[in-house]
């Protein structure tokens, strides 16, 4: 069972990307954050196979974030989603250890970019 967590600050946002992810028999939505800090908790916590952070939360960004938790657990697989997209973005994302970037205006996106980082290769819409 591949093992998921969701940190966005949009509740709503987080529903509709675990209805995405039920599609998937063998993963499963370990848990949810809604801030930056809270996403570094929850990975310390419950150790997900894979985290999907938003860019823009409270209290740290999902790309300082992304840094904490590459930092302490370079082997989970990491995704981007955000409204704020823009090439110099993504950069910085695979910079810290993010494998796969999506923006939010196409979320359903992020199966396919959990796949890819499961596999342990990157992942990025074409318009980035």
């Amino acid at each position: 069972m591949t093992r998921i967590l969701v940190a966005d600050d949009n509740e709503i946002v987080r529903r509709g990307i675990r209805q995405l992810l039920r599609q998937h028999e063998d993963w499963d939505v370990c848990g949810e954050a809604a801030d930056g800090q809270e996403a570094v908790d929850k990975t310390r916590q419950l150790a997900p196979d894979v985290v999907v952070l938003d860019f823009a939360m409270p209290v740290m960004n999902g790309i300082e974030a992304a840094r904490q938790i590459h930092r302490e657990r370079p082997n989970t697989a990491m995704v981007l989603c955000s409204m704020y997209l823009d090439r110099q973005l993504a950069s910085l994302a695979r910079d810290v250890g993010i494998t796969s970037v999506l923006s939010k205006s196409n979320v359903g996106q992020v199966v396919r970019g959990i796949e890819a980082g499961l596999r342990g290769e990157g992942f990025s819409e074409s318009q980035i």
